[in-house]
């Protein structure tokens, strides 16, 4: 509780350090003993900084925490200063300072030390005004990142379920058509989500991750219409390591598969490539199938893409779509990357 009222050993040092340079400063204009003037103005400065402590906790709830402690810091100056010049002259100080001499001092002495006091106390104020409103910033921005966390979280959670039944489901028409693919089919798929699942759950998974699984559904979408889908990966080797929220670009790819290649009666070929264009990136995802004008849409995980995108790199990023000649669709994920997106967020120790 006492500690409430005593300065910090950090406020002790800081004000007694200003002090002595400000003795310093007016001995070297003024001429007079450095010794005797800090004996006068150290014990002024620690008796302020003191009224400066305690009117926190000693002020009334209606008086405002600045107004008090500039108050207590004026009022203390003039008491401290008139203290400090009668205290050598102890037997006869009230009569020492009725003399011309005494009353010049103590004049002096309040002078200097209110002045100065409320200067460094405005200054005190304001440092502190400013270190809270950084603190609130810092609070702010944290609050933030757990409020996308979150919502990443939430997004990636709807896509998980819609990948893995949509995968299912393909196993099991290969199952129930009797093909010979289905039990290799099915082996691929084992493997796949064995080295899949751990990924998606994962918040600073990077480009190259995604990749791997991107090719890894296609090979298993190969399998299962080997005559009908082929595909190349054309992404620059230096966004490997770009930060990228997992499963994103695979949901486009599902999307060309469910809605591009097969409705198609002859298959199509499906390209996935990327390229830095200096801070800003393009991704996309290009195929050859029966296009937007005969399928039955671009598929509804693309809201969850663009909201996923935007979580990661804000309100700039967006998906763009195009048709493709001579038929087919071509999606575009741009983004603005800076150099702290562009790298994944630290593993925590």
């Amino acid at each position: 509780m006492l500690r409430a009222y005593l300065p910090t050993w950090r406020q002790l040092a800081a004000v007694e350090l200003y002090t002595v340079l400000l003795v310093w400063g007016l001995t070297a204009l003024t001429r007079q003993p450095f010794v005797e003037a800090l004996f006068h103005v150290v014990p002024v400065s620690l008796v302020q900084l003191a009224a400066y402590c305690a009117a926190g906790p000693l002020r009334p709830r209606w008086l405002p925490l600045s107004l008090a402690r500039m108050a207590a810091v004026g009022l203390s100056a003039p008491l401290a200063s008139i203290a400090m010049i009668a205290i050598p002259h102890s037997r006869h100080s009230p009569a020492y300072l009725t003399t011309t001499e005494g009353a010049a001092s103590a004049v002096a002495l309040t002078v200097i030390t209110l002045v100065f006091g409320l200067w460094f106390t405005g200054a005190a104020l304001y440092w502190q005004r400013k270190e809270r409103e950084r603190q609130a910033e810092r609070e702010r921005l944290a609050l933030e990142r757990d409020l996308l966390d979150a919502r990443l979280r939430l997004l990636q959670a709807q896509i998980e379920p819609h990948f893995l039944f949509n995968t299912l489901a393909n196993v099991l028409a290969l199952v129930e058509s009797g093909s010979a693919q289905a039990a290799p089919v099915l082996r691929h798929l084992i493997a796949y989500l064995r080295a899949a699942m751990p990924r998606l759950a994962d918040a600073d998974a990077t480009l190259d991750t995604e990749l791997q699984l991107v090719r890894a559904y296609l090979e298993l979408m190969r399998m299962r219409m080997p005559d009908r889908l082929q595909f190349t990966l054309a992404v620059a080797p230096d966004l490997a390591h770009l930060r990228f929220p997992a499963m994103t670009l695979l949901t486009l790819v599902e999307n060309a598969v469910k809605h591009g290649i097969d409705p198609s009666t002859t298959g199509g070929r499906i390209a996935v490539g990327g390229r830095r264009e200096e801070n800003r990136v393009v991704l996309w995802v290009e195929d050859s199938g029966v296009g937007l004008s005969e399928s039955a849409g671009p598929g509804t995980g693309l809201a969850n893409v663009k909201a996923r995108l935007q979580g990661c790199y804000g309100n700039s990023a967006r998906i763009e779509m195009h048709e493709a000649a001579p038929h087919g669709l071509r999606v575009e994920l741009h983004f603005y990357c800076e150099d702290k997106q562009c790298t994944p967020n630290p593993s925590p120790p």
